[in-house]
């Protein structure tokens, strides 16, 4: 079904997507005085509210033939581009008692995730619920819900969005690095040809797991002090332990669930930057030059030499665009109704932001599937709608730890790339994503590490 030219048009010159009647200018940018206008057409009579029923969208059998006998079933990534340039930039899923609105427009997205009010939920968490509940865990910030959930979340939110509180985890996770780099030259010196590392996804992700160790390990010798009536020092777990905000057990449910999200992130992030700098030689050696021209001799950078990196931010940020650790995630809007143009949803309406479609958008990004980190630079950039790609989310739904995780890539990325020059194993070959949980590699990616010439 082809979507109806009055529903969704473009935007004259401008090639997006706008709400209908809307200026190209204006697009979805006032979603509060769009609602309130959308509104008042319904009570005059002027023109129905549409629904659910009315957006296009795939069958059922539609949807399980791509799904099962095309194959999509393990790269739904990829069908979000199909079924946007089907169906535009918003259109239904409905499979059984499934329903779900699909969302691939930045000015739509920011019109449904400004109008998520107080308590928004991700998405149908029974499942993580149940896990958690088999194994006596409380639940953290990505299963609780409503009242509980907003309070959870505003204790750690205290610390851990705050860029000066995250400073001082520095010096942790650059001890985490230098573990990475040994584990690195041991590897190599494994491998027949001296230089490769075979599966950088798993060999990072052991390493983002040292993270989860060294913390638990803390907060076990945290607690036995409190325990003891000692006085306690230190940051973030010794906050949350001693504050008497949350109990042991609502921290180390919030803990794992945070460090589990971090792992994911850091891991697969990391794994796909190193990959498409193998592959840009160009840009892997402009990267060096900057980390180089920063920091001298053997030191490992710091935060203030990080700010001086703007390229190093650049190229994870264009990671994230091309490979977001997860492909698509959901948002029920659970308190009032959602208005997006002239479509009106009930309150408890499953939302589908398709953040792979977003991202790879040639409206926003041009060359979508090209690696050009330079789209990010200041100055040098290129323009693009903020909601355009959003792997960190938006509004009190966003990712928690995303100023720490943003510092392991940085401080990572910049001593590997500091110490190797990294390329492609011979027999490597093209990669191509697949969509799991995350965005996961097709075959494992094997690169050689070599030396630089110091």
């Amino acid at each position: 079904m082809a979507l109806p030219a009055s529903t969704w048009t473009r935007s004259l010159g401008m090639g997006r997507w706008s709400l209908p009647g809307q200026s190209p200018l204006v697009r979805a940018r006032q979603p509060r005085a769009y609602a309130t206008l959308a509104a008042a057409r319904a009570v005059a009579g002027t023109k129905r509210m549409k629904s659910f029923d009315d957006l296009p969208g795939p069958s059922l059998a539609e949807s399980l033939y791509r799904m099962f006998i095309k194959g999509y079933v393990l790269h739904t990534h990829e069908l979000q581009l199909i079924e946007k340039k089907l169906y535009g930039p918003i259109w239904k899923t409905t499979i059984g008692q499934y329903k779900s609105v699909n969302i691939a427009s930045p000015e739509i997205l920011e019109t449904v995730l400004r109008q998520e009010g107080k308590y928004p939920m991700r998405c149908d968490m029974a499942l993580w619920k149940a896990h958690r509940d088999q194994r006596q865990l409380a639940y953290g910030p990505l299963t609780e819900e409503g009242h509980r959930w907003h309070s959870l979340r505003t204790t750690l939110n205290k610390r851990m969005l705050k860029p000066k509180e995250v400073v001082c985890y520095s010096g942790v996770i650059n001890e985490v690095v230098s573990d990475l780099i040994t584990r690195i030259q041991g590897l190599r010196e494994e491998s027949t040809s001296g230089v490769n590392v075979d599966d950088v996804a798993q060999l990072l992700y052991r390493f983002a797991f040292e993270r989860r160790k060294l913390i638990n390990s803390k907060m076990e010798k945290i607690q036995d002090r409190l325990d003891s009536g000692k006085e306690v020092q230190g940051e973030y777990l010794t906050y949350l332990l001693s504050s008497g905000a949350l109990t042991r057990d609502e921290v180390c449910g919030s803990m794992g669930e945070l460090l589990q999200a971090g792992v994911d992130t850091t891991s697969n992030t990391l794994t796909w930057t190193l990959y498409e700098l193998a592959k840009n030689p160009e840009i892997q050696n402009s990267l060096y030059q900057e980390v180089a021209s920063v920091v001298k001799g053997d030191q490992m950078a710091t935060v203030e030499d990080l700010n001086q990196m703007p390229l190093l931010k650049a190229v994870i940020k264009e990671t994230l665009r091309m490979y977001p650790v997860v492909s698509s995630n959901g948002r029920v809007v659970v308190e009032k109704e959602m208005v997006i143009g002239d479509y009106c949803f009930p309150q408890n309406t499953q939302f589908t932001l398709c953040h792979y479609a977003l991202s790879r958008d040639e409206t926003n990004f041009p060359e979508p599937d090209r690696f050009l980190p330079k789209r990010w630079l200041r100055g040098e950039g290129m323009k693009h709608h903020p909601f355009s790609s959003i792997p960190f989310g938006y509004g009190v739904r966003a990712c928690l730890g995303r100023r720490i995780a943003e510092l392991e890539m940085h401080l990572a990325l910049s001593r590997i790339i500091q110490l190797f020059k990294v390329v492609p194993d011979p027999s490597l070959g093209d990669v191509k994503s697949l969509a799991r949980v995350v965005l996961v590699s097709d075959k494992p990616i094997n690169l050689q590490f070599i030396d630089r010439e110091r």
